[in-house]
């Protein structure tokens, strides 16, 4: 089995976080790899792997990274795949905009796509979803995937709807 998407990460702390990401992979039975990288210890690594990632099949890089979160646009710098840039809070980020901002600012020509700070579970979906373009079975169980967040929705505001108060009106 080959990986299509490639989770990568500053270090491993940032685990937490990215796993979000492998368990919307794995629920969609999409084959995935996970490594740490780092732009600022390793760039050499980084660089090779960025160039060369297409042509082991991998389709999608979801990056992860915390700080200065550079990781993403090097990475993105170096590959013609779409990457998904997933900003991490960590013990040295400023409440984690130094990562959000330093993931969505790219320049002109490098687009990174940037989800949510912590949210490696939107990457995960963003990934399954640009996949699934060129896959109609897949496709198919992001629109069953998609039915089903409604259907919650819809039974919570069930549930709600019998929760009683003098003056609630619904």
């Amino acid at each position: 089995m080959k990986p299509q998407v490639s989770i990568i990460m500053g270090s491993t702390s940032d685990m937490p976080v990215m796993q979000e990401a492998a368990k919307i992979l794995n629920q969609f039975k999409i084959p995935f790899e996970i490594n740490a990288l780092s732009a600022h210890r390793v760039p050499e690594q980084v660089a090779e792997f960025a160039k060369n990632a297409h042509s082991k099949g991998i389709k999608v890089i979801i990056a992860g990274a915390g700080g200065a979160a550079h990781l993403p646009g090097v990475v993105a710098a170096f590959t013609p795949l779409p990457v998904i840039g997933v900003p991490c809070r960590s013990s040295i980020s400023i409440d984690g905009w130094d990562s959000v901002l330093s993931i969505l600012q790219m320049p002109p020509g490098i687009p990174v796509a940037t989800v949510a700070l912590d949210g490696a579970m939107n990457a995960g979906i963003l990934a399954v979803q640009i996949i699934a373009t060129g896959n109609p079975d897949l496709l198919n169980k992001v629109i069953e995937f998609k039915e089903n967040l409604k259907n919650k929705i819809l039974s919570a505001n069930k549930e709600l709807s019998e929760i009683k108060f003098e003056y609630k009106t619904n």
